[in-house]
């Protein structure tokens, strides 16, 4: 269909299958808007991205975010995969077979400061394959749950391939020829061969492989092959450490055959006992015999909360720590409680009323601008609407209204002008491709579109502020107004509805290994990654918030289930609270982010101690008392912090002692109290913050062997005594009754605790109507997003170059502040290796600049092209003279781009990651920015795109 989606064709009413229909009053496109970037990868992919699926694999959107997603979509090889960390076991993919990896010691790297990464690595130890085989391309054939199969073909041979989380089988169907194991590096020694079945070892990882009954393994030199009896299946399992090989060879045997087809998982929650069930199902079809069970491997969020089944001695290691193995399973189930969350920690305090005078001037300062304009596109739109969210739910608690109706006005007018596409527009709003089946916010940022990332962490914060909205003004979140494009986000990032043709289901969660991932297609040989923990349950924690508000339980309980399921695993592999997962030599007490074999003390943005330990502490909100499930290890971080910063945090401040206020409010406070005027993260507020230390210091910890039968509610202990809490958005009283037999009355639109506290409150009355306005028609133009009331900078004299943060490549070697016309220059080819060091280079320089730095990053988006050269990539260095002196004060060189071989621009992006960097920046004033980009290797010129086609974003507003 082309155009725009007037009034929302092809958009879903309420919580139904998605069909053809409006989105109520909202809308989105199925017209690529003007100059936007779609997901891209290896040949046509961007519009066909099942170009590497077989025909008969499962229909529907093809899931992305995955531990297996590069082997669907193609990036750095475009025929076969990176390393596919399935856990026990990792595989790779070649043109004669696939790789299996069995690590069980962690290679532990450092820096500068000291360790800083703790990796598994894929290192192979046999390829299994065909005998004869050489395929230009594998495809995928099937995926379930957790499970994928991988398919060769070279015209005469063929081999599936079905691999998965907590899988020690790998299975095989193969035509054409024989099969055929080998050593990656050495050859493996045979320690048993009894016909069917073959043990051997690659160094210390032992592998059995297993025929049909009656067929045999010929070994000659160095080469395991066999012809299977004609009957073209086989297994291939590695077992645990310390196991007496010869007897579990035997006992993993009873089940080689019967080989797992389908994997799938099912929850339920029970709302009278707040517990949340899980199980995770192998169905097997059986190649030979009756057999249907197998042996599965259970992560440690999966083993620490088993209900029945006896794991055996031998376990696994793995990037996650040890792996327990049930033998001879069909299933095993998890059994959680649901601590419940909260649209805010309540308003209590002392009775002196000097701290409500704090809080109170804190939030009269936010009423002209509660979300502030942190950004155009949708993770910074995001972050702003979070930042309104959190100062309308606590200005309401304490009846200050004008502020409590600002910021619900802001986000109902940026919500609606996202949730409404108009012919012709290109920004704010969204996108439906269906090729990918994904929706795609403009303008993108960090890859959300080009690589399908991040879109729980982005759309995470529009599902949460519309909750909030919602509580207030009912009539915008109903199928007939704009609840339908809230409904849509939801699905997009995590559908809670298999029967969704139109997107994956759960896209970013991995249900097995129980977290999201961040990256669309993992084209990394580290497998996938994600740092924001805390983003991905803010998700979680807006679809419980909008699923109680729109009394929508399929999304509220999927919310729950996640929420759940993942804060378990946020404990085990970014927190390590039981100090059992990280490998004892890393020496940290969490990681900035978790990759498919491993975890890193680092994110992609900086290498502060506070904001590797804080890009998992943030947002902050009621859905993040988490935190102090376990409150020894919130101390512990902070102390870790304070090692590894060599002192007290300076930047991030607020962030970090919101989360140690979850563990210790008081020493948070006091903390608060020494240095009020520290600078706010972007998407925080002095108001929030105080408010959630402040309280959270009266109310003491969170007390975890208390659930009640309401899902906003959570119980607080200190000094003995507990506070109950519970938080009703309805029109209507209720009573919420908890597991120790209290019960609290709630009055309709409050938050009740029990005790006696000064604050108290909230004042939602589930029916209020917000205005944000005038109604829009077309495309609204937010009041709340207005052209910025800085002083205008001065007329400049030749040449023209605005301080914009935003700055533009521009023909002659300038940067200028607006766009010139598009064109192209030539970076000389490298003829060597100059990794790091400019050499024939195209320089862009900017003079006179005069900007506040706003302590973030540098950004960039290089359009280059090196047409089907191979090997070339291209580098980019950027300096600040902060002062025009003539003196360097800032160097940032970032790590280069390897372009690809096909005609057309690429764009290479900050996210490269920083190679190294020098000095600090601070204010320019008359300053002077120079950009160089160079080939840093490769023998042919790329070309480089100027006037419109390449920006560099400064860390600087105009002063």
């Amino acid at each position: 269909m082309a155009g725009c989606l007037a009034a929302g064709v092809l958009g879903v009413v309420g919580g139904g299958v998605a069909a053809a229909g409006p989105v109520g009053a909202g809308s989105y496109t199925e017209t690529l808007p003007a100059g936007r970037l779609l997901p891209k990868g290896c040949g046509d992919i961007a519009t066909n991205p099942r170009l590497f699926v077989t025909p008969d694999a499962p229909q529907g959107a093809v899931p992305t975010n995955d531990w297996w997603s590069s082997l669907l979509w193609k990036r750095n090889d475009c025929a076969y995969s990176e390393p596919l960390h399935a856990h026990p076991v990792s595989y790779d993919t070649f043109n004669n077979g696939i790789g299996l990896s069995y690590t069980n010691t962690a290679r532990i790297t450092g820096g500068a400061t000291g360790v800083s990464e703790f990796k598994f690595d894929y290192t192979e130890d046999i390829r299994v394959g065909v005998t004869g085989m050489s395929a230009p391309v594998v495809k995928v054939a099937d995926w379930t749950d957790w499970t994928v199969t991988p398919f060769w073909s070279d015209g005469q041979r063929t081999m599936k391939a079905t691999i998965g989380h907590g899988m020690p089988f790998s299975h095989y169907q193969i035509t054409g020829g024989n099969a055929r194991i080998t050593g990656s590096t050495v050859a493996p020694t045979v320690w048993s061969n009894s016909g069917s079945t073959i043990g051997f070892s690659i160094g210390t990882d032992n592998y059995v492989a297993y025929a049909p009954t009656g067929a045999a393994w010929n070994v000659s030199g160095g080469v395991i092959t066999s012809d299977l009896g004609g009957r073209g299946y086989f297994s291939v399992a590695v077992l645990p450490d310390g196991a007496d090989r010869q007897e579990l060879a035997a006992e993993y045997g009873r089940y080689a055959h019967a080989h797992v087809t389908d994997t799938r998982m099912a929850y339920s929650f029970d709302e009278s006992t707040s517990t949340v069930r899980t199980t995770y199902e192998f169905v097997t079809t059986p190649r030979e015999g009756t057999e249907t069970r197998t042996v599965a491997s259970l992560y440690p969020h999966q083993w620490r909360n088993m209900v029945g089944g006896t794991p055996i001695a031998q376990t696994y290691a793995s990037a996650r720590g040890r792996m327990k193995n049930l033998v001879g399973t069909a299933s095993f189930t998890t059994r959680m409680a649901f601590h419940g969350v909260l649209p805010e920690v309540p308003a209590v305090a002392d009775s002196s009323g000097a701290d409500r005078t704090t809080i109170t001037n804190y939030l009269n300062a936010e009423l002209a601008d509660p979300a502030k304009f942190l950004g155009p596109d949708t993770y910074w739109t995001g972050k702003g609407l979070g930042r309104a969210a959190r100062i309308a739910e606590i200005a309401d608690q304490l009846d200050m209204t004008d502020v409590r109706d600002s910021a619900l006005r802001v986000i109902k007018e940026r919500l609606i002008d996202w949730f409404t596409a108009s012919s012709g527009e290109t920004g704010q709003l969204f996108y439906y491709d269906r090729n990918w089946g994904t929706l795609i916010g403009y303008p993108a940022s960090y890859l959300s579109d080009e690589d399908l990332n991040d879109h729980h962490f982005h759309y995470g914060y529009f599902i949460a502020a519309a909750a909030t909205l919602a509580k207030f003004d009912p009539e915008f979140a109903s199928d007939s107004q704009y609840g339908g494009m809230v409904d849509v986000l939801i699905r997009d990032a995590n559908s809670y509805d298999r029967q969704d043709e139109r997107f994956p289901y759960l896209r970013d969660y991995d249900i097995y290994a129980g977290h999201d991932w961040a990256s669309g297609l993992a084209p990394f040989g580290s497998g996938n990654n994600q740092e924001s923990s805390s983003e991905g349950m803010n998700f979680a924690n807006g679809l419980i918030q909008w699923g109680q508000a729109t009394n929508n339980k399929a999304i509220r309980d999927a919310g729950i289930f996640i929420y759940t399921t993942q804060a378990q695993a946020i404990a085990e592999y970014w927190f390590d609270v039981h100090d059992e997962n990280f490998p004892a030599e890393f020496g940290r007490e969490s990681v900035g982010m978790v990759w498919g074999d491993g975890g890193a003390y680092a994110t992609w943005f900086s290498a502060d101690p506070e904001m590797i330990q804080g890009i998992n502490m943030l947002p902050v909100t009621g859905g993040h008392l988490y935190f102090g499930d376990h409150p020894e290890y919130v101390t512990a971080n902070y102390e870790d912090l304070l090692r590894n910063n060599f002192g007290k945090p300076t930047v991030w401040q607020d962030i970090i002692w919101n989360f140690l206020a979850a563990g210790d409010g008081e020493r948070a406070l006091r903390e608060f109290r020494a240095n009020p005027t520290f600078t706010s993260e972007e998407g925080e507020s002095k108001a929030h913050t105080f408010h959630w230390i402040r309280n959270l210091a009266a109310l003491g910890n969170t007390d975890n062997t208390v659930t009640a039968n309401h899902p906003l509610a959570r119980v607080f202990t200190k000094d003995g005594a507990r506070t109950y809490v519970a938080s009703n958005i309805t029109a209507e009283a209720l009573t919420v009754t908890f597991s120790d037999g209290t019960t609290l009355d709630v009055p309709a639109g409050k938050t009740a605790t029990s005790g006696a506290f000064t604050w108290s409150g909230g004042n939602a009355t589930g029916g209020k109507v917000v205005t944000p306005g005038p109604t829009p028609t077309g495309t609204p133009t937010p009041t709340a997003t207005p052209t910025p009331t800085a002083t205008p900078t001065p007329t400049p004299t030749e040449p023209p170059n605005p301080m914009s943060p935003t700055q533009y490549l521009l023909a002659g070697g300038a940067l200028g502040g607006a766009a010139g016309t598009g064109g192209s220059v030539s970076v000389a080819a490298a003829n060597g290796n100059h990794d790091g060091t400019p050499t024939n280079a195209q320089v862009f320089t900017a003079t006179g600049l005069t900007g506040t730095y706003t302590g973030q990053a540098t950004t960039f988006d290089l359009s280059v092209d090196s047409g089907t050269s191979i090997g070339n990539g291209v580098q980019a260095r950027v300096s600040y003279d902060l002062t025009g002196d003539g003196v360097v004060d800032r160097v940032e060189t970032y790590a280069y781009f390897a372009t690809d071989p096909l005609v057309g621009w690429e764009h290479y992006r900050q996210t490269q990651g920083l190679r190294s960097s020098t000095g600090t920046l601070g204010d320019l004033a008359g300053g002077t920015v120079k950009v160089e980009v160079w080939n840093a290797i490769g023998n042919t010129d790329t070309s480089l795109g100027i006037g419109d086609r390449s920006t560099v974003t400064l860390p600087f507003t105009a002063s």
